[in-house]
This record gives structure tokens, sequence and C-alpha cells, in this order.
């Protein structure tokens, strides 16, 4: 027996199925029109807290200045170290009474307690690391050799290096000059000038990231370059145990800090390993952390005498070298309007408390 389906019940279905389709396409076009009025929504308010973003940063590197310019003038403190409020510290004993007692470096608030906008900066002097501009031969060779990095490329890195930074074009023994760089792709110059910026290293023969960066390498590269080389083999890139960046600035007064810098700086100005360490110990305080209450800084670069196999001719080199001052800072300032946030970077060079320059303010 044969069952026939009336025609205008086909007809109800096919309408049906067709108001489905319809009601289905039109919640598309809903979903999709929402979720472009949304992103053009973030969009415009991006745009609108540039502006106060931008504003935020300057208002951080001016907050940074007066910090700096301030700890200058604390009474009994003439040395710059890393238990002072400018560094995060919570202050030295002569800072209690200051103008700086109750600063605070982290949520600053612009325009009152309410206000979305807000800034947190982190300073750090360029004191406690080498100027790589003045660096010898001597200097870079110990500095990749504490690296780790390996031996048959020390000779190559250090002269390509001085090479970089002469303003000749002879190269060293195993160094590199121009001839090199133009037949690469695309070739370029050797600077033969002081460097300006420190990744121009990732420039000069022989640099690696892993060279450069230290054990951080792969945070500052892409992915691509971390898994193969050019031929599509994988890269064994060695861990170094720190970078150049880490002991090397292209900014700096010339002379390190022996309040702030690191043991690894030390051994690089010709101290022996245990008594950089001691001497880093000695300042940290019988807590053996930088940065804390019980920090005893040295109110002078003499004060080191005591400490370790120190020679007097030892000493009589540290004091030509060394400083207990700082004058070159890097700034981070990380401003927020609500949800939102961008960082900006500035270098200041201090010589008085009414001298804090903007030597450079940047943003990526």
């Amino acid at each position: 027996m044969i069952v026939r389906i009336p025609s205008q019940t086909k007809k109800s279905g096919i309408a049906l199925v067709m108001v489905m389709i319809v009601i289905i396409a039109l919640s598309a076009l809903a979903a999709a029109f929402a979720l472009s009025m949304k992103v053009e929504t973030r969009l415009a308010r991006n745009a609108n807290s540039e502006t106060q973003l931008i504003w935020a940063g300057r208002s951080g590197v001016e907050y940074a200045r007066y910090v700096l310019a301030q700890s200058m003038t604390t009474p009994n403190q003439q040395y710059d170290a890393l238990n002072q409020i400018w560094a995060g510290g919570p202050g030295g004993a002569s800072e209690t009474n200051s103008s700086l007692q109750g600063i605070s470096l982290s949520d600053v608030k612009l325009g009152g307690p309410d206000s979305q906008c807000s800034f947190s900066i982190k300073i750090t002097d360029l004191e406690r690391k080498l100027n790589i501009n003045i660096a010898t031969e001597d200097m870079l060779q110990q500095a990749l050799i504490k690296m780790g990095v390996d031996a048959s490329d020390i000779p190559t890195v250090t002269d390509s290096i001085l090479d970089w930074i002469d303003p000749d074009d002879d190269p060293h023994i195993n160094g590199t000059e121009s001839d090199y760089y133009q037949s690469l792709d695309p070739p370029y110059f050797a600077k033969n000038g002081p460097i300006d910026d420190m990744q121009e290293l990732l420039m000069v023969r022989g640099v690696t990231a892993p060279i450069y960066w230290g054990p951080s390498w792969r945070e500052h590269v892409p992915p691509w370059y971390q898994s193969l080389d050019k031929f599509g083999r994988d890269k064994d890139f060695a861990t170094n145990t720190m970078g150049l960046v880490d002991l090397f600035t292209p900014i700096s007064s010339g002379h390190v800090n022996i309040n702030t810098t690191t043991a690894s700086v030390l051994e690089l100005l010709g101290v022996d390993e245990t008594t950089a360490g001691l001497i880093i110990q000695q300042r940290a305080g019988p807590d053996g952390q930088d940065g804390t209450d019980d920090d005893v800084p040295y109110a002078n670069v003499g004060e080191v005498a005591t400490v370790g196999s120190l020679t007097p001719d030892a000493v009589a080199k540290l004091r030509n070298v060394c400083s207990v001052r700082s004058a070159t800072f890097d700034v981070e300032v990380t401003a927020r309007v609500g949800d939102i946030s961008k960082v900006f970077h500035a270098i200041l060079g201090r010589t008085s408390p009414t001298d804090v320059q903007i030597l450079s303010f940047y943003w990526k």
C-alpha cells in the first residue's frame, strides 16, 4: 500500500527548512557583526588610551629623575647601593628621614587614588657592568671563558668585537672587517666606531644569540631560528652560563660601582674568583642577600683592601676603574590604563642632584 503525502505538507516542510536556514544565516551574520563591533570598540579604546599611556610613560621617567636626584642629596650617603630606594631596596639608614621616605616605585596612581591610570618603574644602574667600548682583549677573553663559550670560538669573537669598535680597517689576527660583512646577504659594513646599542654585537662575526643573551636566548629569538639552521638541520647551540649582555654595557661612566656590580664583572677587572665572591658577600651583610636592611655598602673603593687576598697593587688598580657612585641608569616604565599596558624605556645620565638628563626615551 502506497501512502501519498499531500503536496501542501511537502510545501510546509520545505518552508520550515528554508526558515531555519535563514535564521542560521542571520544568526551567523549577527555573531560576525557583534565580533566586529567588539574588535572595533577595543581598537577605539586602545587608540583613546594610547595618548594616556604615552604621558604615563613620560611621567614615570620624570618620577625616576626625581628619585635619582633626591637620592644624591640624602645626608651621609655618598654612594649608590642596592639597598637604596632607587634600586627597589628598603632604603638606607639616611633615607628614612629624607624626602624619599614613603616613596613607592610600584603602582603609582595618576589623577587620584581611583584613577585607572598608573605606572610602575624599575631603575637599574649601568655602572654595575663594564663598558664594552673600553674593554680590553684580555677582558673580552675572560668574559667568554667565564660564559662557557667554546675555546675554539673565543679568538674569533674577541678579535671581531675589537675590529667592530676600532676606527681602522685592519683586522686583528682572528678578526673581521668590512670585507667579510660585505660578502653576507644582506651586506653591511663594520661599524669602526663605539657601540651605541648592545644588540649591534649580534651583527659581529661569531656572536650567536646564546653568546649574546646567555641561558635566556630562546626568549629573544623566533622559534624557526631555534629549531633549524639554513640547511634544515636541527641546531645544537651550547648553553652558556651568562651572556655578553649580562657583563657589558655600551653606555656608562666607564667606572664600575662595587656596590652594585657582580662577582663576574669583578673577575674581569682582575680580581680572583674567591676574593670577588667575598667582596659581594661582605657588602650584602649577614643575610647574604643584596638589597636588604642589613646591607653594608662600601663608602669608598679603598674599603675592599681588607677583603680576601687583594694586594696593594690590586687595590690601587681597582681605585682607577671602580667607584661607589653610579651615573647612568636604565629606567623601565610599565604604564597602565585600565587593563591596557605599555612598556617604556629610558636612559638617564646623572651628574648632580640638579642635572639628571634623559639620554634616550623609547618604546616598542
